[in-house]
């Protein structure tokens, strides 16, 4: 039976779903606080928008409750929204580990879904603030800066705290809330992580440069790219790490432990160079591995510093150093002593870790257990993906199962 449904945020879970409600013979409305659809797809990837992944799976998604992602993302897949960008001659590409990027724009993902909504006969709304919603036998009624709105069914899709620029708010939490949902914490996700100190004053004007690193605590691991910035570091191991790294965590299994030579043995590649090519310097054979600058600050910091006291030799060749001093140095490159003094926080953040408690929705439905009619998707819930394509692809699973069942 057709429904009156109104979607609260025109992000990608909100647009997706009110374009297959609408399909299926609803009459949808969206309202949107920002002034146009969609800011967060515009920037996403560079750009280019990393639509989805190739390699989805419920491992690839943190939630206090991890078993609700499942049903969703079995039933509507990658190959499904694939489906869909191939329908709208959206060219793409496989960038790296299984992630999918438009070739030209993430303009093209937000006028898909803008086209899909046009056939469909949804009504879009933007600059429309919301000031108070309430539930009855008969629907939901909002009170916005359009007037008063009725609705049968009501689908908050309004994101998470994440980049308040481009539109993230705490709004879907009030909303929660207020029908009695509880909240898991939140926090920024999937963000560059900030050193303050002598370690910012040592590394902060090598902004810029990249090298390959193994992140790793509390059980995670993730070998890619780190990015040295003027606030710490960023790249997608410092991001991905992010997501399981908290503020303060001391512990062997909850510090965080920074490889700059993954997969290979430091000592003896030291040893082996020293036998090989004694009167090289440390530092070109560092560079060898890790851009130059990086290699002369890493030597300047936790090599000649820490060996000052001993009165090492200033020449710093291979010939000079002792089997013990390798493995010292070998220590501060498998496990870098350095200890982040915490994040860039939600104004650079690309997901929000926490929300709405998902052990009082359907994972069916999205569905609240408490308040009949009201369904939450996307963001606004605990469950968040991977980098790499994983929050989009969580987006268009939820709102393809909440349209399923309004």
């Amino acid at each position: 039976m057709a429904a009156e449904v109104l979607v609260l945020g025109a992000g990608a879970a909100g647009l997706f779903c009110a374009s297959i409600a609408g399909r299926r013979g609803h009459r949808v409305r969206v309202l949107e606080r920002a002034n146009k659809v969609g800011k967060k797809i515009l920037m996403s990837g560079g750009g280019r928008c990393n639509f989805t992944n190739l390699r989805v799976g419920p491992e690839h998604f943190l939630s206090a409750n991890p078993h609700f992602c499942k049903s969703a993302l079995a039933r509507y897949t990658p190959a499904d929204f694939i489906a869909q960008v191939d329908k709208h001659g959206i060219a793409w590409h496989e960038k790296e580990l299984g992630q999918l990027f438009c070739d030209d724009s993430s303009k093209q993902i937000v006028q898909l879904l803008l086209d899909e909504c046009e056939a469909a006969g949804v009504r879009i709304d933007v600059d429309v603030d919301v000031v108070g919603a309430a539930s009855a036998a008969t629907g939901f009624t909002l009170q916005t800066s359009l007037g008063e709105l009725h609705a049968d069914k009501l689908v908050i899709a309004t994101g998470g705290l994440s980049v308040p620029t481009l539109g993230g708010s705490g709004f879907g939490y009030e909303l929660a809330r207020q029908f009695g949902h509880p909240l898991q914490p939140t926090r920024a996700g999937l963000v560059p992580l900030t050193l303050s100190g002598k370690p910012l004053e040592q590394w902060q004007d090598l902004s810029g440069l990249s090298l390959p690193v193994s992140a790793s605590t509390g059980g995670a691991r993730f070998d890619n790219a780190m990015l040295v910035t003027h606030r710490g570091i960023s790249g997608p191991a410092i991001l991905q790490i992010s997501n399981y790294w908290t503020v303060g965590a001391a512990s062997a299994a909850t510090r965080l432990r920074i490889d700059l030579l993954p997969g290979r043995d430091a000592f003896a590649e030291l040893v082996e160079a020293q036998r090989a090519r004694p009167r090289i310097e440390l530092v070109t054979l560092l560079a060898e591995w890790w851009p130059r600058r990086f290699a002369e600050r890493f030597v300047e910091v936790h090599v000649a510093a820490e060996a000052a006291p001993t009165k090492a030799p200033t020449s710093q060749k291979l010939a000079d150093f002792s089997h013990a001093r390798f493995r010292d140095i070998a220590k501060s490159i498998h496990d870098w002593p350095i200890v982040p003094s915490g994040t860039e926080g939600y104004r650079t953040a690309e997901v929000t870790l926490g929300g709405v408690d998902t052990r009082e929705i359907s994972s069916t439905t999205f569905e609240s257990a408490r308040v009949p009619g009201l369904y939450f998707i996307g963001e606004v819930l605990d469950v968040t993906g991977w980098l790499g394509g994983y929050n989009f692809q969580w987006a268009w699973a939820s709102a393809h199962a909440c349209a399923q069942a309004l």
